[in-house]
């Protein structure tokens, strides 16, 4: 009596549990493949969309195994601001060391300043002090660091415009290396002093030779990194860029360039893992975010991007490389009058992938190429030779993208002959050409394998 009374009930609620949880699973679009135009169902083996993959060659890198790499990061910086509640950390000013903010160099006072708060066993706040405007030569800030650190900028850094002083390090400024549970945050501006260096660019002059320019800001081999809060502008090429970084968490920032500014891209990700980009306007002359090969698990939410080159993954096989990109989230994204929209763009010849990818609740405002795959990427001067090799594309949704497009094509898949992309999801896309006299929006799909869900406009013709 006391089974039926009580166990039958449980049961039930549990099947009814297991039905909903397991019926929910297979209609993630991403339990499903296409293997010779048809779709094919997984084994029940397959694994959640965001794991996490452990990494070998990478300097005090913590492995969270299977924990949600999100609420992991969440749980690390929980634990770093009890650590840091318990300890009084150091306050250390720049001024301290000799900064004048008089126009002159102080970058000697600022390599002082950060050794000092490094070598500290309690912790440290590094202070740039707001309403003064600091003149700082290429600087390294190298780790790793006794403790967690805090490096608040308040006021202003602005970068010398001599290019003689880059010969040393070449395409950096600020240079973040090796540092662990770093913060860097503020209310306070970052200026890369660029208009010099894009003047004597080959994409403003094509008279001048194709150089490379220095990166405002660069984070090396980080981990347990937050940036937040800072305005990024004017950067004499990239802005910032996250290199062989493990849990970033990157919010709040305001970067910005002229449009026509050359290859200014806001944010730049290579070879990272667990970064959540979160709540940042970014509006420069390239890409507003920018993922290459060696990046995985990156989630972008929450951004506003425009005037630029939109939301890039790519470009990736560039003169015949291997590239690996995976499980990438955008969602919640404003694109305003963009080249592009979403885009992936590979070289011919190159080889890897660029899987499991999520665009998704994306609004466009006169949007060229909205919706874009190029396999066939050529940005050089002489055009690209036909080669056969090619990054797989593959497992990608685009879901509930919405608003007008500049272009007549307003959604382009230019997939590779030899290696077609693979398991392509259109869901609920509607899409429309800015101008009114035009009805509909044009879509070209070559070599794409691809399915609908929902209701899609443009749709492919084949």
């Amino acid at each position: 009596m006391f089974l039926k009374t009580h166990c039958l009930p449980l049961l039930i609620t549990l099947i009814s549990l297991s039905t909903s949880c397991f019926g929910s699973y297979r209609e993630d679009p991403f339990h499903i493949d296409f293997r010779h135009g048809h779709a094919y169902r997984r084994p029940t083996t397959y694994h959640p969309y965001f794991r996490t993959f452990g990494v070998s060659n990478q300097r005090n890198y913590h492995n969270p195994n299977s924990v949600n790499l999100f609420n992991h990061n969440n749980q690390i910086w929980s634990r770093l601001d009890r650590a840091r509640a318990s300890v009084t950390p150091k306050v250390v000013n720049v001024d301290d060391f000799g900064a004048k903010a008089n126009g002159r160099d102080d970058s000697q006072a600022f390599t002082k300043a950060w050794k000092y708060a490094c070598s500290s066993s309690q912790g440290a706040i590094l202070v740039v002090p707001k309403n003064n405007i600091y003149r700082l030569k290429p600087i390294d800030f190298s780790g790793p660091c006794k403790s967690a650190l805090v490096l608040k900028i308040d006021g202003t850094i602005i970068a010398t415009d001599d290019h003689s002083d880059y010969k040393k390090q070449g395409r950096r400024w600020l240079y973040f290396d090796n540092v662990q549970n770093l913060r860097v945050e503020g209310e306070g501006v970052i200026n890369g002093n660029g208009r010099t260096w894009w003047q004597k660019s080959c994409k403003i002059n094509e008279a001048l030779p194709c150089k490379e320019a220095p990166t405002a800001v660069t984070f090396n081999e980080c981990s347990n990194l937050r940036v937040a809060g800072l305005q990024i502008k004017d950067a004499q090429q990239m802005h910032l860029t996250f290199q062989k970084c493990v849990n970033v968490e990157a919010f709040n920032l305001f970067v910005t360039a002229p449009g026509n500014s050359p290859n200014t891209d806001g944010i730049h990700v290579t070879e990272t893992q667990n970064i959540n980009i979160n709540n940042c306007v970014i509006r420069t002359g390239d890409d507003c975010i920018s993922i290459v090969s060696g990046s995985k698990n990156v989630r972008a939410t929450g951004i506003t991007c425009g005037p630029g080159h939109g939301i890039s993954i790519g470009s990736l096989g560039a003169e015949n490389s291997a590239a690996y990109v995976s499980n990438v989230i955008v969602n919640k994204a404003t694109l305003s009058g963009t080249t592009n929209g979403v885009r992936i763009k590979t070289w011919q010849g190159g080889s890897g992938y660029a899987k499991n990818i999520k665009f998704q609740n994306i609004v466009m405002h006169n949007v060229s190429n909205p919706i874009i795959i190029d396999q066939n990427y050529c940005d050089q001067q002489n055009p690209c030779s036909k080669q056969v090799s090619a990054v797989q594309v593959s497992n990608v949704l685009y879901q509930n993208i919405r608003g007008t497009s500049a272009s007549n094509v307003a959604l382009k898949l230019d997939c590779s002959q030899s290696f077609p992309c693979q398991g392509i999801f259109l869901q609920d896309v509607a899409l429309r050409p800015q101008e009114e006299e035009e009805d509909i929006a044009e879509a070209s799909c070559a070599n794409v394998r691809l399915s609908y869900l929902g209701n899609v406009s443009p749709p492919c013709s084949s």
